[in-house]
């Protein structure tokens, strides 16, 4: 089994874990796409990671996402439904870590591919304003 290097848009299976469900109590999440947004330097132990959840359920009320276009989605393999990345919550978890799994079918791929850099830009962006304005909910793993 080889882990992908944890480079930022780097889209990977991890069971993510929301911030609702951290608070009530759960310890694990459903395994969904997400995006690497960042990660600590290859030299540091332990290594961390923020990801990102990808999902198909449309942001609203305090929730914050970006569309991924159907030609990125298409691209990856990640199916034809639309889908977002959310921007207003993270979960932050060593690397490697026991979240991970293969993609559906392919028992030794753990990643979908990285997404396009001016949508991660956007992304980046995106977290980064919100952080700042302390609309982020983080989870440690």
């Amino acid at each position: 089994m080889l882990l992908p290097d944890p480079k930022p848009g780097l889209v990977v299976r991890y069971d993510y874990l929301w911030a609702h469900e951290a608070v009530a109590g759960r310890d694990q999440g459903k395994d969904r796409p997400a995006c690497l947004l960042a990660a600590t330097d290859d030299v540091v132990r332990p290594r961390y990671v923020v990801l990102l959840p990808i999902t198909h359920s449309p942001p609203a009320g305090e929730v914050v996402g970006i569309e991924i276009p159907a030609k990125v989605k298409h691209a990856m393999g990640l199916g034809d439904e639309p889908s977002w990345v959310i921007v207003s919550e993270h979960n932050i978890d060593e690397w490697p870590n026991g979240g991970l799994s293969p993609l559906p079918g392919r028992p030794d791929v753990f990643s979908y591919g990285f997404l396009p850099p001016g949508l991660f830009a956007k992304i980046k962006a995106s977290f980064l304003d919100l952080a700042k304005a302390k609309r982020s909910s983080a989870v440690r793993r």
